[in-house]
């Protein structure tokens, strides 16, 4: 009999498995390959890459790349695969037997499954009917509870809204824990916190290089934070963790990111033409947005999600009761919104 470790068989899934569908708008991902002058580049380089050597310069050269743009120290950014492991690692820090992590509900569900593998009491704080975080009665709970870690993503995924950055320092300066900001969408909204990291020593920002430029195949994210921060959080991460590949990917994307801003501009403007078209179809109640994605919600949800299945388009469903009813629609390029809107419409409408 083989003794797995306890409480494992308890321990949430993510659910990465993918159909084939024709139009692929469920994961928030960038619906464009790279810009051809990012891929030309980037074909280029790869060639040169010495896979029998460790990525130790690779590694270092996305780092200080990254410090330059944010005038901040080397010391100060850590690097992992996708944001999603900083997240998993900066849970494991500040986690442990007896600790408590507090972050909003709905939000990334991947939060509840780091908690406990953490081995860390997940700790969900209700937003509103809205999905609106009230800062104040957060901060309280936050006290309340003594905890360890408080995680906010913002923009929120899967609603869309977000915080001002005056309600992010409201966070950092009234609490005395450690506070992650998962910006994995701030490309999207153009407001990131990053500049309160050197005021608040408490403060944690991540972000990503899998939504806004199209890298969630190469698994590249990063964090901000003091340098005493990033130092501690380092140790919980094994050797060479990342790969020259991705990393030299990741290297040439950020070196040349202003490619990707009409790209961006186009999802934002595309973002609100699909607002404006569903929220004039009956019985359909759609949340205000600043990401690459909208939230809506319709009394037959489940069974809009199965018609457009059959169509080969797919979207997110959540059957998680803080999000009843609601579906979560990528944005796609022009000709793929238009379709997604017309199948969504036709369904809404009987035809």
């Amino acid at each position: 009999m083989l003794n797995y470790r306890e409480n494992l068989s308890a321990l949430p899934s993510y659910d990465g498995v993918e159909k084939d569908y024709r139009i692929k708008v469920n994961a928030n991902e960038s619906t464009l390959g790279l810009p051809p002058l990012v891929e030309e580049r980037l074909l280029n380089r790869l060639g040169l890459v010495a896979l029998n050597r460790y990525p130790n310069e690779e590694y270092y050269s996305l780092v200080e790349q990254i410090a330059r743009n944010f005038s901040v120290a080397s010391e100060q950014i850590l690097l992992g695969s996708g944001s999603s492991e900083i997240i998993e690692k900066v849970f494991h820090a500040f986690g442990g037997a007896g600790r408590k992590i507090v972050y909003p509900q709905p939000s990334f569900s991947m939060y509840k499954i780091y908690a406990k593998a953490a081995e860390a009491e997940a700790v969900p704080f209700d937003l509103d009917a809205k999905f609106d975080l009230d800062v104040d009665a957060f901060i309280k709970k936050i006290r309340a509870t003594g905890s360890s870690l408080a995680v906010v993503c913002n923009p929120n995924n899967p609603t869309g809204n977000t915080l001002t950055l005056a309600q992010v320092e409201e966070i950092a300066k009234n609490i005395d824990c450690a506070f992650l900001l998962d910006e994995a969408y701030v490309e999207f909204y153009g407001r990131s916190a990053f500049g309160l990291v050197k005021t608040y020593p408490n403060l944690i920002v991540a972000r990503t290089f899998s939504k806004a430029y199209g890298l969630a195949g190469a698994r590249v994210g990063y964090m901000i934070a003091q340098a005493e921060v990033t130092r501690m959080i380092a140790k919980t991460f094994m050797p060479y963790h990342m790969n020259a590949l991705s990393l030299t990917a990741a290297d040439i994307v950020y070196q040349m990111r202003a490619e990707f801003v009409p790209r961006i501009q186009m999802t934002v403007a595309e973002r609100q033409r699909m607002f404006e078209r569903l929220k004039k179809l009956s019985g359909v109640e759609i949340f205000p947005s600043q990401t690459n994605f909208l939230l809506i919600r319709f009394a037959r949800a489940a069974e809009l999600a199965e018609y457009l299945e059959a169509l080969g388009i797919g979207v997110r469903y959540f059957a998680a009761p803080e999000l009843k009813n609601c579906l979560r629609i990528s944005i796609g390029t022009r000709m793929e919104n238009d379709e997604v809107f017309a199948a969504v419409k036709n369904f809404v409408e009987g035809r």
